[in-house]
């Protein structure tokens, strides 16, 4: 689903307001004749699509991200998807307080950059590996980007999409390793999981061979594999609500 074919954001429009308007012919913003609803509805919607046509020209992702209900900011995927950053961290462990990030990959237009504590995992770096019009995250919102607020004193103020919960929405629940399998992805390792990152880089720490390069593939094959997943979900998401996906 794009934007353009987005009604949610309106005042008043509801899912079965949207879902009425798409099945009346209205399935984007182009098809929209305001004789298929109420005046005052209408209205709303008409100076809606007047004020997000400029914003989505402009590439204004905060602008929809703003708008739209935070349930419903799956939705910017296919607009933004390729300027997106999938972004994945490493840790020593769970607590963001005292804890310590140990590697950060991001995946943006096919290319993906590591950032390595000690090495170039720095405060400026992060801020510039994270200025992108949408971050894609696997629960991000509760441990991701809190992780890096705490650690490297940064307000991340950017649109995020944590694919965690619109996995759920089509039935792809558990963690990332769980619901990879079942969207395609097969991993180099997947014996691995965020226990061994932890160990990895203890490892590393004690001057393990080949043990940074292993945390680091694995880190970044995480972020890999984010659009996989993303692509797939917003797939099954469009079958389900819109209706020539069906």
């Amino acid at each position: 689903m794009r934007l353009e074919n987005t009604y949610i954001a309106v005042d008043g429009v509801g899912e079965a307001t949207e879902r009425t308007l798409w099945n009346a012919g209205a399935l984007t913003w182009s098809d929209f004749d305001p004789t298929l609803c109420g005046r005052r509805t209408a209205e709303r919607v008409e100076g809606f699509i007047e004020r997000a046509r400029p914003r989505l020209e402009a590439g204004d992702s905060a602008f929809f991200h703003r708008e739209l209900p935070s349930g419903e900011r799956w939705r910017l995927y296919e607009n933004f998807s390729e300027q997106a950053c999938f972004l994945d961290i490493e840790t020593t462990g769970l607590n963001h307080t005292r804890d310590k990030v140990t590697c950060v990959s991001a995946y943006r237009g096919g290319d993906t950059e590591t950032l390595v504590r000690g090495d170039d995992l720095t405060r400026g770096n992060l801020q510039r590996v994270l200025d992108s019009p949408l971050l894609i995250t696997f629960n991000g919102a509760r441990f991701d980007i809190p992780f890096l607020e705490e650690s490297f004193d940064l307000e991340i103020d950017r649109p995020h999409l944590d694919l965690m919960y619109p996995c759920k929405r089509v039935g792809l629940t558990g963690g990332l390793k769980t619901i990879e399998p079942e969207v395609g992805v097969e991993r180099d390792r997947p014996d691995l999981s965020g226990k061994d990152a932890v160990r990895l880089w203890h490892e590393h720490e004690r001057g393990v061979d080949g043990s940074l390069e292993t945390l680091v593939s694995y880190n970044r094959e995480d972020t890999v594999n984010l659009r996989t997943v993303a692509e797939e979900t917003v797939e099954r998401l469009d079958r389900k609500l819109l209706p020539d996906s069906r």
